[in-house]
């Protein structure tokens, strides 16, 4: 679980969100993230509220924890009155994770990543059938403390 530490703090900044064919909210986005039950469990929390009036519009909560017989780590996530389970990768080096899950048509696909400038950027797709990949977030945070 270690290998996740490049993500504990608070961050703050903007998203886009897709909530609709080709409709955008733009959001001021908050990402809380720390460890739990001893480094067992890393909570991360998203919250993000429309830049036009404050109201929320985004509630995300993703609990990761390392499954020692696969050795793999696992995400269960939860958001818009939904939840699900998949596992997360971790690549460039340990500072980015992707994750996705694919439900009837629809696949999903996420990439977070710390750049070099110390930004969390996360950038996820949706696809539907045979339809071309549409952005589904963009998002681009800073650490605001540890």
């Amino acid at each position: 679980m270690n290998k996740l530490e490049f993500l504990v703090g608070e961050w703050s900044g903007e998203a886009l969100v897709l909530r609709g064919p080709g409709q955008f909210a733009e959001l001021t986005q908050t990402e809380s993230v720390q460890f739990k039950l001893d480094g067992l469990v890393l909570v991360i929390e998203g919250v993000g509220r429309t830049k036009a009036d404050g109201k929320l519009s985004l509630q995300a909560l993703g609990l990761i924890s390392f499954d020692d017989e696969t050795g793999t780590y696992r995400m269960r996530a939860f958001n818009d009155g939904r939840w699900l389970e998949t596992e997360v990768k971790l690549a460039d080096g340990g500072n980015s994770i992707s994750w996705g899950f694919a439900l009837g048509e629809f696949k999903t696909t996420t990439v977070l990543r710390i750049n070099e400038i110390g930004e969390w950027t996360e950038y996820g797709e949706l696809v539907i059938g045979d339809r071309p990949p549409q952005k589904m977030i963009e998002l681009r945070v800073r650490r605001s403390s540890r």
